[in-house]
């Protein structure tokens, strides 16, 4: 049994919150285990609280859409949530609901150890950056170690405003360049080489200009 596979063990059984009370079923992630591309939403919906499966619905649709223009697919990536539970009624995830999951997104994190991670939305955001809005630092890249984090709008935006599609769009173009530029050398500063789950240094708010050599 791999990591993940245990990992979504645990999480099937957590009654770590008061999420537990109301799931469906939980819903830990999917994916390649040796995915360099991670993509962390905010929590499941209806649809992926009634198939224990990420990103099914018509936010999901739309990701897949966006994989697809840059020549990716589910299998090719992982696919997780801040929560592993549906909040009722889609409301917003409650402080103490995301640290209750945070151990095992970090371990997830750490399990696959994927070359960039790409925050959808707000509440995967401050993760990070929890002072920056989405709005600001989306489709810039930031260095932490070994890691790169790549912001962008959640899907589920374009669902809301119509407008918002083709930026959403231009940004996973950005995406696709981003893995496919050349490799920077590795990062020696000390201020940068924390563990990926702690939070921004001083200083370490400017985007990184040298990207990574994914595919």
């Amino acid at each position: 049994m791999s990591d993940l596979d245990s990992l979504a063990q645990a999480i099937n059984g957590c009654v770590d919150c008061g999420l537990a009370r109301s799931r469906t079923h939980a819903v830990p992630g999917e994916g390649s285990p040796q995915a360099q591309l991670m993509f962390i939403g905010e929590g499941p919906g209806f649809n992926e609280d009634q198939q224990g499966r990420p990103f099914i619905g018509p936010a999901g649709q739309f990701l897949d859409e966006l994989l697809a223009s840059i020549s990716l697919a589910r299998s090719d990536v992982f696919i997780t949530n801040m929560v592993k539970c549906r909040p009722p009624n889609n409301r917003d995830p409650f402080p103490g609901e995301m640290e209750a999951c945070s151990k095992y997104l970090d371990a997830q994190i750490e399990a696959i150890k994927p070359k960039v991670i790409v925050p959808l939305g707000r509440h995967a955001l401050a993760k990070w950056f929890p002072n920056e809005s989405i709005g600001k630092v989306r489709a810039k890249a930031r260095r932490f170690g070994d890691i790169t984090l790549f912001p962008l709008y959640h899907p589920a935006a374009a669902l809301h405003n119509g407008a918002l599609r083709s930026t959403i769009l231009d940004d996973f173009a950005k995406l696709g360049d981003l893995l496919r530029a050349p490799a920077p050398p590795p990062e020696t500063t000390p201020a940068e080489a924390g563990p990926v789950q702690g939070q921004a240094h001083p200083g370490e708010s400017e985007p990184q200009s040298e990207q990574l050599s994914m595919f």
